[in-house]
């Protein structure tokens, strides 16, 4: 009997806790580039990319070639038993990408989260203080630590209780929604004044483009002021590159393009072209604050996801990727824009790079979101085969994160679906 979505999702529904989401009801069954087939046969094209895993596509021949020849040496010997030099070099590299004009240190782990809570943790240890300020909107993962950070409740923390305390929440600056980078700063100087000392601060932390939150950009102007901020008063600045880096937004990684470094720098999802590996990149007196045995993991910095690592790294210079993002977004803005004058219901059309967003509105009016729509536009590009995902505190910002190998054709084939769900819903 030939395996079908529906059944595979009766026996998923069985086995697997429904706290596991999934957004579209498919089983994929091969993939190459930026097209997914799933186990009927039928052919989607990718615009959600593994949730920014991806940007050197399903199955980069290079990327398959190093995993396949680290798999004829060693795939595992834990980093702080025996090391290997793929470990080693994978962090001279990051060390070397990393913004910043000082001596740098690079931590491997396996997951954004994991990267994040070790981020903390050496923020802590350095500082030798405990608090830490997150932003509104902002996704740092599904850990206790990082859904304490992360500025949504649901579906991410709704019925576990509190959170660890310690987090306090400032405003994250988007003009679109009225909050300018005055409104942001002095959120923070809010904090220090009603909730915690400056001095009780160990770190604050922002994705420069926000992920989950809906893909709202930092201004430069708020970085170059958070960063004051944090130097007159000794906090460290984390800056959550898990979803921004490995060149999305058309620099190896967003910071790049903010006019400012951060002291300690996370890393996952597209560093190793879907295996996984993630990390904290940051100053070397910083990262050398914690003791031998306070960092690690049994599987962190896996050879085989080393391995990869170095092999995305060698493909964007070689296939000039950050050059193509570039290309990719202007392309894709330039269409998304085009459909937006057609229809009221895209209030706004954003990108850094190629990290694109498309927000829905009721009518155009800016304080209607249009989740409906959202999920509407999700559910059609489906049933036309491709595959979109959406984002936004409230559920009404369309994302796209295509590979940013994928070619222009087939670009134009999702952008002209995407032109057909608006026109038969909007």
């Amino acid at each position: 009997m030939s395996k079908t979505n529906e059944s595979l999702m009766q026996r998923r529904t069985a086995a697997v806790p429904r706290g596991v989401g999934q957004i579209h009801p498919i089983f994929a069954d091969r993939a190459e580039n930026a097209t997914v087939t799933d186990v009927e046969g039928r052919e989607f094209i990718d615009f959600a990319g593994g949730i920014a895993v991806l940007n050197t596509g399903h199955l980069h021949p290079k990327v398959i070639a190093a995993v396949q020849e680290q798999l004829t040496k060693l795939t595992h010997t834990c980093f702080q038993v025996l090391a290997y030099e793929p470990y080693v070099e994978l962090c001279e590299k990051v060390n070397a990408k990393v913004p910043g004009e000082f001596a740098k240190k690079t931590l491997l782990v396996t997951t954004g989260s994991e990267a994040v809570e070790n981020a903390v943790k050496i923020a802590r240890a350095a500082t030798g203080r405990a608090g830490v300020i997150a932003f509104t909107g902002g996704y740092h993962g599904r850990t206790m630590m990082t859904l304490g950070l992360t500025g949504k409740v649901v579906p991410y923390s709704a019925g576990m209780g509190l959170m660890p305390g310690g987090i306090f929440r400032a405003q994250y600056p988007c003009e679109l929604h009225g909050v300018s980078t005055d409104d942001a700063i002095a959120s923070i100087e809010r904090i220090f004044k009603n909730d915690a000392e400056p001095r009780d601060i160990a770190a604050i932390i922002i994705e420069p483009v926000q992920g989950e939150g809906g893909f709202y950009v930092a201004p430069k102007d708020f970085m170059q002021r958070l960063r004051a901020l944090c130097d007159q008063h000794g906090i460290l600045l984390i800056a959550d590159e898990v979803q921004t880096g490995a060149g999305r937004t058309g620099t190896f990684f967003a910071m790049e393009q903010m006019g400012v470094a951060a002291d300690l720098t996370t890393f996952a999802k597209s560093i190793a072209g879907g295996f996984p590996v993630a990390g904290v990149c940051g100053k070397a007196e910083y990262m050398d604050a914690i003791a031998p045995g306070g960092l690690g993991g049994t599987y962190a910095g896996s050879p085989i996801a080393c391995a990869a690592a170095l092999a995305v790294m060698h493909v964007f210079e070689e296939e000039k990727l950050l050059d193509r993002c570039k290309a990719v977004g202007e392309r894709l803005v330039t269409r998304l824009k085009a459909i937006q004058t057609k229809h009221k219901a895209i209030g706004d059309v954003r990108a850094l790079g190629a990290m694109i967003a498309v927000e829905l509105f009721e009518g155009g009016d800016l304080h209607k979101p249009n989740a409906a729509l959202t999920a509407a536009v999700v559910a059609k590009a489906r049933d036309k085969g491709l595959i979109l995902l959406s984002c936004g505190t409230y559920g009404n910002v369309l994302r796209v994160l295509v590979p940013l190998t994928a070619e222009d054709a087939l670009l134009d084939k999702g952008l002209a679906i995407i032109a057909e769900c608006f026109d038969e819903l909007a």
